[in-house]
């Protein structure tokens, strides 16, 4: 089992930080494969993703998730069915100054990728600390 976690420091106070990751539909403005996300049926999940393996065809994907957000602690936890077991955690606390959040993710997976998972992680965090600072201009 790969167990991951990463964490950055965003310009931008812990409870519209929070607010703006507690928004699905904001989804694609951070994870750049995908194209859409939306909530239904309480904490299920919706999206699409375009993906582009190198061993098969460009294409766009569906799939179906589940989040769960945690108003008391600021946190998310997220979850995929499939053969990888895939989930994880979001939790967003104060950082040194008011207007500043620490944003912190931990994902779990059966599927062991190292680097990859490591570097998605990175880029997901830094999509992230972009969108929402970017939102807040």
């Amino acid at each position: 089992m790969g167990n991951y976690d990463n964490s950055i420091t965003v310009a931008v106070a812990p409870d519209r930080l929070f607010s703006y990751l507690a928004d699905v539909e904001n989804l694609p403005a951070y994870l750049p494969r995908l194209t859409s996300a939306h909530a239904h049926d309480g904490d299920q999940v919706t999206v699409t993703a375009h993906i582009d393996p190198p061993d098969a065809p460009e294409r766009d994907v569906k799939g179906e998730a589940w989040i769960h957000v945690l108003e008391q602690g600021k946190t998310l936890e997220w979850g995929a069915a499939g053969p990888h077991d895939y989930g994880g955690r979001l939790h967003v606390s104060p950082a040194d100054t008011p207007d500043s959040s620490r944003l912190s993710v931990e994902l779990h997976t059966r599927r062991v990728e190292g680097e990859q998972v490591d570097e998605g992680l990175q880029e997901a965090l830094t999509g992230i600390k972009s969108a929402v600072e970017s939102a807040e201009r």
